[in-house]
Protein backbone atom coordinates (compact mmCIF):
# COMPACT_ATOMS: atom_id res chain seq x y z
CA UNK A 1 0.00 0.00 0.00
CA UNK A 2 1.29 3.76 -0.82
CA UNK A 3 2.08 5.36 1.75
CA UNK A 4 0.26 8.61 2.21
CA UNK A 5 1.53 12.12 3.32
CA UNK A 6 0.64 13.95 6.31
CA UNK A 7 -2.89 15.58 6.87
CA UNK A 8 -3.05 19.58 6.88
CA UNK A 9 -5.17 22.41 7.51
CA UNK A 10 -4.34 25.35 5.62
CA UNK A 11 -5.80 28.94 7.49
CA UNK A 12 -5.49 32.31 5.28
CA UNK A 13 -7.71 34.95 4.94
CA UNK A 14 -7.07 35.49 1.19
CA UNK A 15 -8.79 32.81 -0.97
CA UNK A 16 -5.76 33.32 -3.77
CA UNK A 17 -3.11 32.48 -0.53
CA UNK A 18 -5.29 29.59 0.76
CA UNK A 19 -5.43 27.96 -3.28
CA UNK A 20 -1.88 28.35 -3.69
CA UNK A 21 -0.27 27.23 -0.29
CA UNK A 22 -3.04 24.11 -0.78
CA UNK A 23 -1.95 23.37 -4.30
CA UNK A 24 2.04 23.36 -3.57
CA UNK A 25 1.35 20.90 -0.36
CA UNK A 26 -1.09 19.00 -2.81
CA UNK A 27 1.49 19.17 -5.30
CA UNK A 28 4.48 18.21 -2.60
CA UNK A 29 2.28 15.28 -1.65
CA UNK A 30 0.46 16.73 1.99
CA UNK A 31 -3.29 16.16 2.19
CA UNK A 32 -4.79 19.11 2.67
CA UNK A 33 -7.94 18.06 4.28
CA UNK A 34 -9.28 21.97 5.34
CA UNK A 35 -9.01 25.27 4.92
CA UNK A 36 -9.67 27.66 6.95
CA UNK A 37 -10.86 31.93 6.31
CA UNK A 38 -9.76 32.80 9.93
CA UNK A 39 -8.41 31.68 13.93
CA UNK A 40 -12.06 30.20 14.64
CA UNK A 41 -12.17 28.02 11.43
CA UNK A 42 -8.84 27.09 11.74
CA UNK A 43 -9.66 25.75 15.46
CA UNK A 44 -12.89 23.95 14.47
CA UNK A 45 -10.92 22.64 11.38
CA UNK A 46 -8.03 21.05 14.24
CA UNK A 47 -11.02 20.03 16.37
CA UNK A 48 -12.88 18.29 13.17
CA UNK A 49 -10.16 16.49 10.88
CA UNK A 50 -7.50 16.09 13.67
CA UNK A 51 -4.41 16.89 10.98
CA UNK A 52 -1.39 16.48 11.39
CA UNK A 53 0.33 19.79 10.59
CA UNK A 54 -1.21 23.37 10.19
CA UNK A 55 0.23 26.12 8.20
CA UNK A 56 -1.16 29.31 10.07
CA UNK A 57 -1.71 33.22 8.56
CA UNK A 58 -0.70 35.55 11.24
CA UNK A 59 -2.93 38.84 10.22
CA UNK A 60 -6.77 37.22 9.89
CA UNK A 61 -10.03 38.69 10.85
CA UNK A 62 -12.31 37.90 13.86
CA UNK A 63 -9.59 36.15 15.22
CA UNK A 64 -5.92 36.22 14.03
CA UNK A 65 -2.98 33.59 14.36
CA UNK A 66 -1.70 34.52 17.47
CA UNK A 67 -4.99 33.79 19.17
CA UNK A 68 -5.88 30.45 17.12
CA UNK A 69 -2.09 29.05 17.98
CA UNK A 70 -3.26 29.49 22.02
CA UNK A 71 -6.63 27.80 21.76
CA UNK A 72 -5.32 25.18 19.55
CA UNK A 73 -2.20 24.57 21.59
CA UNK A 74 -4.65 24.23 24.56
CA UNK A 75 -7.37 22.37 23.49
CA UNK A 76 -6.00 19.63 20.98
CA UNK A 77 -2.16 20.75 20.65
CA UNK A 78 -0.97 20.22 16.86
CA UNK A 79 2.36 21.29 15.12
CA UNK A 80 2.04 25.04 13.44
CA UNK A 81 4.17 26.19 10.97
CA UNK A 82 3.88 30.25 11.10
CA UNK A 83 3.14 31.77 7.24
CA UNK A 84 4.03 35.44 7.85
CA UNK A 85 4.49 38.21 5.64
CA UNK A 86 7.66 40.35 5.78
CA UNK A 87 6.99 42.81 8.12
CA UNK A 88 8.30 44.24 11.68
CA UNK A 89 4.58 43.73 12.90
CA UNK A 90 4.58 40.47 11.52
CA UNK A 91 7.51 39.38 12.68
CA UNK A 92 6.80 40.25 16.26
CA UNK A 93 3.46 38.60 16.47
CA UNK A 94 5.04 35.09 15.02
CA UNK A 95 7.74 35.45 17.61
CA UNK A 96 4.89 35.33 20.05
CA UNK A 97 3.34 32.54 18.20
CA UNK A 98 6.71 30.86 18.70
CA UNK A 99 5.82 31.47 22.65
CA UNK A 100 2.78 30.24 22.53
CA UNK A 101 3.72 26.87 20.86
CA UNK A 102 3.78 27.38 17.16
CA UNK A 103 7.23 24.97 15.96
CA UNK A 104 8.41 27.40 12.88
CA UNK A 105 7.83 30.22 10.41
CA UNK A 106 7.93 30.34 6.84
CA UNK A 107 7.55 33.95 4.85
CA UNK A 108 4.74 33.93 2.60
CA UNK A 109 5.21 32.70 -0.95
CA UNK A 110 4.77 35.88 -3.39
CA UNK A 111 1.69 35.36 -5.94
CA UNK A 112 3.86 36.52 -8.78
CA UNK A 113 5.52 34.30 -11.21
CA UNK A 114 9.26 33.88 -10.80
CA UNK A 115 12.61 32.52 -10.81
CA UNK A 116 12.09 31.69 -7.00
CA UNK A 117 8.76 30.16 -7.04
CA UNK A 118 9.86 26.77 -7.95
CA UNK A 119 12.54 26.83 -5.13
CA UNK A 120 10.49 28.51 -2.19
CA UNK A 121 7.75 26.06 -3.11
CA UNK A 122 10.30 23.04 -2.28
CA UNK A 123 11.22 24.77 0.53
CA UNK A 124 7.35 25.20 1.83
CA UNK A 125 6.68 21.38 0.93
CA UNK A 126 9.73 20.45 3.08
CA UNK A 127 8.89 22.80 5.51
CA UNK A 128 5.58 21.27 6.41
CA UNK A 129 6.60 18.03 6.49
CA UNK A 130 9.08 18.43 9.14
CA UNK A 131 7.11 20.65 11.10
CA UNK A 132 4.63 17.57 10.95
CA UNK A 133 6.81 15.67 12.31
CA UNK A 134 7.30 17.74 15.66
CA UNK A 135 6.65 16.32 18.98
CA UNK A 136 4.24 19.34 20.48
CA UNK A 137 3.15 19.43 24.23
CA UNK A 138 5.62 17.41 25.62
CA UNK A 139 8.30 19.96 23.94
CA UNK A 140 7.28 23.04 26.13
CA UNK A 141 6.77 21.21 29.35
CA UNK A 142 9.88 19.77 29.79
CA UNK A 143 11.74 22.99 28.21
CA UNK A 144 9.67 25.36 31.32
CA UNK A 145 10.87 22.36 33.70
CA UNK A 146 14.29 21.78 33.03
CA UNK A 147 15.25 25.78 33.18
CA UNK A 148 14.96 26.05 36.68
CA UNK A 149 16.96 22.85 37.56
CA UNK A 150 19.84 24.21 35.14
CA UNK A 151 19.82 27.95 36.92
CA UNK A 152 19.90 26.43 40.40
CA UNK A 153 22.84 23.44 39.98
CA UNK A 154 25.09 25.63 38.18
CA UNK A 155 28.42 26.08 39.64
CA UNK A 156 28.74 29.55 41.53
CA UNK A 157 32.90 29.39 41.01
CA UNK A 158 34.68 28.45 37.98
CA UNK A 159 37.72 28.98 36.88
CA UNK A 160 37.21 28.15 32.43
CA UNK A 161 39.57 28.31 29.62
CA UNK A 162 40.62 31.28 28.16
CA UNK A 163 38.82 32.66 25.10
CA UNK A 164 36.68 29.63 24.26
CA UNK A 165 34.09 30.18 21.51
CA UNK A 166 30.55 28.18 21.03
CA UNK A 167 29.00 27.59 17.51
CA UNK A 168 25.22 26.55 17.80
CA UNK A 169 23.54 25.33 14.81
CA UNK A 170 19.39 24.66 14.93
CA UNK A 171 16.71 24.49 12.32
CA UNK A 172 12.57 23.14 13.09
CA UNK A 173 12.06 24.18 16.49
CA UNK A 174 15.08 25.83 17.65
CA UNK A 175 14.16 29.50 18.75
CA UNK A 176 12.71 28.73 21.80
CA UNK A 177 15.85 26.74 22.26
CA UNK A 178 18.68 28.76 21.36
CA UNK A 179 17.11 31.63 23.48
CA UNK A 180 16.61 28.65 26.63
CA UNK A 181 20.28 28.02 26.19
CA UNK A 182 21.52 31.09 26.05
CA UNK A 183 19.81 32.34 28.43
CA UNK A 184 21.59 29.81 30.88
CA UNK A 185 25.10 30.65 29.63
CA UNK A 186 26.76 32.92 32.56
CA UNK A 187 28.69 35.67 31.36
CA UNK A 188 31.74 34.42 33.08
CA UNK A 189 32.29 31.93 30.91
CA UNK A 190 33.30 34.96 29.01
CA UNK A 191 32.13 32.92 25.29
CA UNK A 192 32.40 34.67 22.00
CA UNK A 193 29.25 32.71 20.42
CA UNK A 194 27.94 32.24 16.43
CA UNK A 195 24.17 30.66 16.37
CA UNK A 196 22.51 29.88 12.84
CA UNK A 197 19.16 29.11 13.02
CA UNK A 198 17.68 28.40 9.81
CA UNK A 199 15.33 31.49 9.65
CA UNK A 200 13.88 33.58 6.76
CA UNK A 201 15.51 36.77 6.20
CA UNK A 202 14.05 39.44 8.01
CA UNK A 203 13.45 37.37 11.03
CA UNK A 204 16.96 36.80 12.13
CA UNK A 205 17.58 40.57 13.43
CA UNK A 206 13.91 40.45 15.41
CA UNK A 207 15.33 36.52 17.05
CA UNK A 208 18.96 38.30 18.05
CA UNK A 209 16.89 41.37 19.87
CA UNK A 210 14.77 38.78 21.49
CA UNK A 211 17.94 36.38 22.92
CA UNK A 212 19.74 39.42 23.85
CA UNK A 213 16.80 40.43 26.64
CA UNK A 214 16.97 36.83 27.46
CA UNK A 215 21.09 36.58 28.30
CA UNK A 216 24.08 38.24 29.61
CA UNK A 217 25.51 38.12 26.44
CA UNK A 218 25.61 41.23 23.83
CA UNK A 219 23.43 39.76 21.08
CA UNK A 220 23.05 40.95 17.56
CA UNK A 221 22.53 39.94 14.17
CA UNK A 222 25.50 39.68 12.37
CA UNK A 223 27.15 42.51 9.73
CA UNK A 224 29.84 41.21 6.79
CA UNK A 225 32.82 42.55 8.80
CA UNK A 226 31.61 42.01 12.08
CA UNK A 227 34.51 41.45 15.21
CA UNK A 228 33.17 39.79 18.45
CA UNK A 229 35.17 39.13 21.97
CA UNK A 230 33.58 37.45 24.69
CA UNK A 231 30.71 37.93 25.93
CA UNK A 232 29.24 38.57 22.46
CA UNK A 233 26.96 36.60 20.59
CA UNK A 234 26.00 37.04 16.47
CA UNK A 235 22.97 35.55 15.22
CA UNK A 236 23.73 34.44 11.11
CA UNK A 237 21.34 36.70 9.21
CA UNK A 238 18.61 35.21 7.24
CA UNK A 239 19.70 34.27 3.44
CA UNK A 240 23.16 34.32 4.16
CA UNK A 241 26.21 32.15 5.11
CA UNK A 242 28.08 33.77 8.12
CA UNK A 243 32.06 32.74 7.60
CA UNK A 244 34.51 32.86 10.17
CA UNK A 245 37.27 34.82 8.18
CA UNK A 246 39.99 35.73 11.04
CA UNK A 247 41.32 35.22 14.39
CA UNK A 248 43.65 36.73 16.67
CA UNK A 249 43.92 37.03 20.21
CA UNK A 250 40.36 36.12 21.35
CA UNK A 251 38.67 37.91 18.85
CA UNK A 252 37.00 36.57 15.45
CA UNK A 253 35.53 38.17 12.16
CA UNK A 254 33.00 36.71 10.51
CA UNK A 255 32.17 37.71 6.82
CA UNK A 256 28.78 37.22 4.91
CA UNK A 257 28.36 35.49 1.74
CA UNK A 258 25.53 34.57 -0.71
CA UNK A 259 27.58 31.85 -2.24
CA UNK A 260 24.88 28.71 -3.30
CA UNK A 261 22.81 27.25 -0.30
CA UNK A 262 24.48 24.34 1.41
CA UNK A 263 22.33 21.53 2.25
CA UNK A 264 19.82 23.62 0.40
CA UNK A 265 20.10 26.24 3.18
CA UNK A 266 21.56 29.53 3.66
CA UNK A 267 22.77 30.09 6.41
CA UNK A 268 24.27 26.97 6.56
CA UNK A 269 25.49 25.12 9.88
CA UNK A 270 28.23 23.60 8.00
CA UNK A 271 30.02 26.72 6.20
CA UNK A 272 30.27 28.61 10.35
CA UNK A 273 31.00 25.37 11.86
CA UNK A 274 34.08 24.29 9.36
CA UNK A 275 35.43 28.25 9.08
CA UNK A 276 35.49 28.19 12.43
CA UNK A 277 37.59 25.15 12.81
CA UNK A 278 39.99 26.31 9.50
CA UNK A 279 41.15 30.01 11.84
CA UNK A 280 39.86 29.68 15.09
CA UNK A 281 43.32 27.86 17.55
CA UNK A 282 41.55 28.13 20.96
CA UNK A 283 38.83 25.91 21.87
CA UNK A 284 35.92 25.13 20.58
CA UNK A 285 32.57 23.78 21.19
CA UNK A 286 30.29 22.74 18.55
CA UNK A 287 26.20 22.14 19.61
CA UNK A 288 23.30 20.88 17.30
CA UNK A 289 19.93 21.67 18.35
CA UNK A 290 16.55 19.98 16.93
CA UNK A 291 16.10 20.41 13.22
CA UNK A 292 15.39 18.76 9.93
CA UNK A 293 17.78 17.39 7.84
CA UNK A 294 21.53 17.03 7.76
CA UNK A 295 23.01 20.06 7.92
CA UNK A 296 25.65 20.55 10.70
CA UNK A 297 27.56 17.00 10.53
CA UNK A 298 30.37 18.22 8.07
CA UNK A 299 30.89 20.88 10.89
CA UNK A 300 30.87 19.04 13.81
CA UNK A 301 33.10 16.84 11.95
CA UNK A 302 35.04 19.75 11.28
CA UNK A 303 35.06 20.50 14.75
CA UNK A 304 36.13 17.28 16.15
CA UNK A 305 38.79 16.71 13.71
CA UNK A 306 40.53 20.22 15.67
CA UNK A 307 40.32 19.28 19.09
CA UNK A 308 36.98 20.79 19.79
CA UNK A 309 34.36 19.16 21.96
CA UNK A 310 30.95 18.19 20.05
CA UNK A 311 27.43 17.79 21.49
CA UNK A 312 23.90 17.13 20.38
CA UNK A 313 20.25 17.38 21.89
CA UNK A 314 18.77 14.39 22.49
CA UNK A 315 15.67 13.17 20.34
CA UNK A 316 13.09 13.36 23.85
CA UNK A 317 13.73 17.47 23.83
CA UNK A 318 14.08 17.75 20.15
CA UNK A 319 10.76 19.16 18.44
CA UNK A 320 12.42 17.49 15.36
CA UNK A 321 15.44 14.81 15.38
CA UNK A 322 17.20 15.06 12.45
CA UNK A 323 20.22 17.35 12.58
CA UNK A 324 20.92 15.94 15.99
CA UNK A 325 20.16 12.13 14.56
CA UNK A 326 22.88 12.85 11.96
CA UNK A 327 25.11 14.14 13.81
CA UNK A 328 24.82 11.56 16.09
CA UNK A 329 25.43 9.10 13.48
CA UNK A 330 28.10 10.35 12.33
CA UNK A 331 30.36 9.24 15.23
CA UNK A 332 31.97 12.59 16.07
CA UNK A 333 29.44 13.83 18.47
CA UNK A 334 30.72 13.42 22.68
CA UNK A 335 27.64 14.31 24.80
CA UNK A 336 24.00 13.39 23.83
CA UNK A 337 21.90 15.45 26.27
CA UNK A 338 18.20 17.24 27.10
CA UNK A 339 17.80 20.86 26.17
CA UNK A 340 18.20 21.69 29.68
CA UNK A 341 21.84 19.90 30.09
CA UNK A 342 23.18 21.67 27.52
CA UNK A 343 24.49 24.84 28.95
CA UNK A 344 25.95 22.79 31.73
CA UNK A 345 27.63 20.18 29.25
CA UNK A 346 29.33 23.23 27.42
CA UNK A 347 30.51 25.05 30.41
CA UNK A 348 32.01 21.76 31.36
CA UNK A 349 34.03 21.49 28.32
CA UNK A 350 35.37 25.26 28.89
CA UNK A 351 35.93 24.32 32.67
CA UNK A 352 39.31 24.57 33.68
CA UNK A 353 39.08 24.04 37.85
CA UNK A 354 36.66 24.13 39.94
CA UNK A 355 37.10 26.39 43.17
CA UNK A 356 35.50 25.43 46.65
Amino acid sequence: MAQTGPRAVVADDSHFMRSVISDILTEGGIDVVAQARNGQEAVTAVEEHGPDVVTMDVEMPEMDGLEAVDQIMATAPTPILMLSAHTDEDAEVTFEALDKGAVDVFTKPGGEVSMEMPRLEDQLVEMVLSVAEADVGQETESVDERDTGVETSRPEACTYVDNPTVLIGSSTGGPKMVEQLLSELPLAADLRVLVVQHMPEGFTGRFAERIDDRTEYSVREAGNGDRIGGGDVLVAPGGKHMIVSNYRDGRLRVKLTEDPPVNSVRPAVDMTMSSAAEVVDDPLVGVILTGMGEDGTAGIKSIKAVGGHTIAQDEQTSAVFGMPKRAIESGYVDDVLPIGEIAAGILDSCKLETTQ
